[in-house]
């Protein structure tokens, strides 16, 4: 690798907060106007979730509503926020896929902009569980989406990822086939639908930083699935920072935004300066395994008939269907009736009927 490309993984490895090289990251939060805004947030305890709530703290805004099924992390999100001004934030043990419950929810808070960052996320496991990715990833959003649409919400913004462009795994299927839900919607509907992929988030529950830490910490190999596999990453700051601005775009300039994350990063790059900067010693092992099921040895940024076109922000790109026409409705009822009784290959071959 480069040094350009070492010094380039060297300030990820900084912004993610896995570990601190140079004492503990500064980090500055943009004042955006939501002053007149009830904001929901999805997922709120996850690694985006709880970014989005900490970016809207420095902002002006009427009411912020914090949902998350998991908890023990929502607890520890409440502890965090408990000097701030309480009679402006809500936190709710709320799972989005009871409908009642969210039903419940729009009817007693009215939110006005939500942050759809709730999903079921690691690749392997939804391989898995295909029957929970569906419920939650697919049938929740649409809950969410046709309640935005029903009371009125001005703004929706859903969190997708780099997975569900040309996907291979139950993970990214469903949240493609999310997606295509949301931009149907925006062609009957007033609610101002925004959606936004990215990349892995460095240093994320669950990701490659705190795995790499944790066999350091144990005397264990670092393991990695191939050579040459490379991901794009971007750091949770930059990310929320920049959904936090597509949010405030007046301008309907489109429906799916990415973000501007640089070249891929090989996993064994970032493994090899993990070590330098990290590892008391440089003896560390590397072992190679194999992809794990549902897994792409590289990602993509667009799929086939998408092409990049500018904003009005140099990090955010619009991403635009060639020859884009109203899309077809979309027919959720296979998707509705799966059972838990079905096996994953069953429902994975239900999901590929959709793309």
């Amino acid at each position: 690798m480069t040094q350009t490309t070492y010094n380039h993984i060297k300030q990820l490895i900084e912004d993610s907060g896995v570990i601190h090289l140079n004492g503990s990251p500064k980090k500055t939060f943009q004042n955006f106007d939501f002053s007149e805004e009830t904001i929901l947030i999805t997922g709120a305890a996850g690694s985006i979730g709880s970014e989005l709530a900490k970016h809207i703290l420095a902002c002006d805004y009427k009411k912020m509503i914090l949902i998350d099924m998991a908890e023990s992390p929502l607890y520890n999100l409440i502890k965090e926020f408990e000097n701030e001004n309480i009679n402006k934030i809500e936190c709710l043990l709320l799972n989005i896929n009871e409908t009642n419950s969210i039903e419940y929810l729009f009817k007693t808070y009215k939110p006005t902009l939500i942050f759809h960052a709730a999903a079921y996320k690691h690749v392997p496991l939804m391989e898995a569980h295909p029957y929970e990715a569906v419920k939650t990833n697919i049938l929740a959003t649409k809950l969410l989406a046709d309640l935005a649409i029903k009371h009125n919400v001005k703004k929706f913004i859903f969190i997708s990822t780099d997975k569900a462009v040309n996907p291979i795994s139950v993970m990214g299927i469903t949240k493609l086939i999310a997606e295509n839900y949301i931009i149907q919607q925006t062609q009957k509907s007033t609610v101002q639908f925004k959606i936004t992929r990215f990349g892995n988030i460095i240093g994320s529950n669950g990701s490659v930083l705190p795995l790499f830490k944790n066999q350091i910490d144990s005397g264990l190999p670092l393991t990695i699935t191939s050579k040459t596999i490379a991901r794009y990453f971007i750091d949770k700051h930059k990310a929320c920072n920049l959904i936090l601005k597509i949010a405030s775009f007046n301008k309907p300039e489109g429906h799916v935004f990415t973000f501007d994350m640089g070249i891929p990063i090989r996993l064994i790059d970032l493994a090899h300066c993990f070590i330098d900067n990290y590892a008391k010693n440089d003896k560390v092992e590397i072992k190679i395994t194999e992809l794990r099921p549902g897994e792409k040895h590289d990602e993509d940024i667009i799929s086939k008939g998408e092409v990049l076109a500018t904003t009005a922000h140099k990090d955010i790109l619009l991403v635009k269907r060639m020859g884009e026409k109203a899309q077809k409705s979309i027919d959720l009822t296979n998707l509705e009736n799966i059972t838990p009784y079905q096996s994953p290959k069953e429902i994975k071959n239900i999901l590929l009927s959709y793309i």
